[in-house]
């Protein structure tokens, strides 16, 4: 067990991400509307989004003070006398323009009552903010509930701007799983990711990438006094039978109830996993546990804790000699990943990528225990089709790590067999490094499968007149007619399958294809948001949505800089100063998401005449 007492504080996080909630609050706050009440979980970051949106307007404050119901208006204590009665109290506040009320969920009556009547008698804009689960003044609730105002339940930040946050202050960025795991164990409580961040910072189970500037986060969680706090209810469980199937769950969810027979072929474990597992849970004990909402039983009877959290806290928390009983081996662990592997090899054979149904693979990789090459290349194409490129690289890295620590030791020949998985594993490295400067100055690789469909992505659709079908082909086919309403419908099918960077591609074929300005803008503003989410990928059929970001100048200095021409020459060419050429040239590399002007002449598509070889002009598999 380990515990962490006093992380390092982290520098002040950035407003990062939520432009569609931010837009919706100030708007709300605008005009003839009334307001707005936001909702959701502790940590969830409701105050900061609603203190940005009215950040440089001329808003009062008040918020909800713990155990003060019994004080009339001690919200209000800032903003009124000390004896008021409520209309005196609705009359004096009925100048304000916009008033913010934090924490309305540990409103005093007086106060509640006093929000309540400004909602329904006065021109002020009110910004209420409720935490989830709490009680709730009646005054308060009905303001949504009888449609004063309405409502925003603010949900988990996603993926990729948790993995912004995560980066900020840090010398290195974390790498894709490690970022992937912070924002599971998170559940979206952004006071957690913190409390999880500073607790790892110098921590010893974190590792350097090797060639990249990021880090990896390998082994269990740091027991910090915020996750202790967050698993309190968990831990403090004295019952025997309660503390032995929360252990049990942690080291081997998920576990059948054994309500059904054990040995129906359609019982939710395998049957390896079965044989092995030495006793059913206890019935009465699981009862207590679902009750109380720390474990969750789907409808085939399997079994598993409610919050990720939980289970790499019990295990942390666990003795030495109670995590050698419950744990597993790593081989027990293989007809789980078969299962796994069985179940994204048939995803994509359906041309369906939204769900990633893959926990064990994860939590092995999180723990820090090797997985098979060819698994891992197989979760690195499955991220390279949904779009996460350099997710595809860190699964793909994790297969040669595999591979290389199999060759070290003493089954060689066990090792020498992996070696059709690691060349996948490589393949898929070079894919994704194909496709994102960020994490190579690579251009196309040669070891890239020729796939039909990359002659669709490139532009050139008739060389693959035939060979695709479904979505795909409806997509080559538009691309062939110059469809833009076709293209339109094929990139959104497409991302309604989870393939988010092809639809990225087919919006941006379809902006230049459309005759209606107002599609073309259309599809390129819906192909930029999609390209953002595509973890820096860049690709030809996405160069002109790249350019597309650029002011007219920067445009001008990237091309130059893509042919070749140096700082200098450039200034001389275009009558400008070494100094401004360098600094539009940075600006652009973060609009582009390059690291260098290595990366320039693939996402601009403007290459020497004499660098490409000869093999590659015809077709350059994406």
């Amino acid at each position: 067990m380990r515990d962490v007492v006093a992380p390092e504080p982290l520098p002040l996080w950035p407003f990062t991400g939520r432009e569609d909630e931010l837009r919706l609050v100030r708007r709300s706050s605008a005009g003839a509307r009334r307001g707005l009440v936001v909702t959701g979980p502790p940590g969830r970051g409701k105050t900061r989004l609603v203190t940005e949106a009215v950040r440089g307007t001329d808003c009062a404050r008040v918020a909800g003070i713990p155990q003060a119901h019994r004080m009339p208006f001690a919200a209000f204590a800032p903003l009124l006398p000390e004896s008021v009665t409520l209309h005196r109290a609705v009359r004096l506040l009925s100048g304000v323009r916009t008033l913010l009320v934090d924490d309305a969920h540990l409103l005093d009556d007086s106060s509640a009552a006093l929000v309540h009547q400004l909602a329904v008698r006065s021109d002020t804009r009110l910004l209420i903010v409720v935490t989830d689960g709490a009680p709730v003044p009646a005054a308060v609730s009905r303001l949504w509930t009888g449609e004063l105002l309405p409502r925003l339940p603010l949900g988990p930040l996603p993926r990729e701007e948790t993995a912004q946050l995560v980066a900020v202050g840090a010398d290195r960025t974390p790498e894709p799983l490690t970022a992937n795991r912070l924002h599971r164990l998170a559940g979206g409580d952004l006071r957690l990711l913190r409390e999880l961040l500073g607790a790892l910072r110098g921590h010893e189970d974190l590792t350097r990438v090797p060639g990249t500037d990021e880090w990896a986060w390998r082994g269990p969680v740091p027991l910090t006094p915020a996750v202790r706090e967050h698993t309190a209810h968990l831990l403090t469980r004295t019952d025997p039978g309660e503390r032995e199937t929360l252990d049990r769950l942690a080291f081997a969810e998920p576990l059948p109830v054994d309500l059904d027979d054990p040995t129906d072929p359609e019982h939710p474990m395998d049957p390896a996993r079965r044989a092995a597992c030495p006793a059913p849970l206890d019935l009465a004990a699981l009862e207590r546990l679902e009750g109380d909402g720390l474990v969750h039983v789907d409808g085939r009877g399997a079994v598993r804790l409610a919050h990720p959290l939980h289970g790499p806290v019990l295990r942390a928390a666990a003795g030495r000699l109670r995590a050698r009983r419950l744990a597993r081996a790593p081989e027990e662990y293989g007809p789980a990943l078969d299962a796994e592997t069985a179940a994204l090899t048939a995803l994509i054979g359906q041309a369906d990528v939204r769900t990633v149904p893959a926990p064990v693979g994860d939590w092995l990789v999180a723990e820090g225990v090797p997985v098979p090459a060819g698994y891992a290349a197989l979760r690195a194409r499955y991220a390279r089709l949904r779009g996460e490129v350099r997710e595809a690289a860190a699964w793909a890295r994790e297969g040669l790590r595999t591979t290389a620590s199999a060759r070290s030791g003493p089954a060689e020949a066990e090792a020498e067999a992996g070696v059709g998985a690691a060349a996948e594993a490589r393949a898929e490295l070079a894919l994704v490094k194909a496709q994102s400067p960020a994490l190579a100055s690579v251009r196309h690789s040669a070891h890239a499968p020729h796939d039909p469909y990359d002659a669709v992505r490139l532009g050139a659709p008739e060389r693959a007149a035939g060979r695709l079908t479904g979505v795909f082909a409806a997509h080559a086919d538009a691309l062939t007619h110059a469809d833009g309403p076709a293209l339109d419908r094929a990139a959104g099918e497409l991302e309604r399958r989870g393939f988010l960077l092809f639809s990225a591609e087919a919006y941006a074929q379809a902006a230049a294809a459309h005759r209606d300005p107002g599609a073309a803008r259309t599809a390129r503003t819906r192909a930029v948001a999609l390209a953002r989410r595509c973890q820096g990928a860049r690709t030809p059929a996405l160069a002109a949505l790249a350019l597309g970001e650029l002011t007219a100048r920067q445009r001008q200095i990237v091309t130059l800089a893509a042919t070749g021409l140096s700082n200098r020459q450039i200034a001389e060419r275009l009558t400008l100063s070494i100094r401004t050429v360098g600094n539009h040239l940075y600006s652009a590399y973060t609009r582009l998401g390059a690291s260098d002007r290595t990366a320039l002449p693939r996402l601009t598509d403007s290459r020497p005449a004499d660098s490409r070889p000869a093999e590659l002009r015809e077709a350059q598999p994406a």
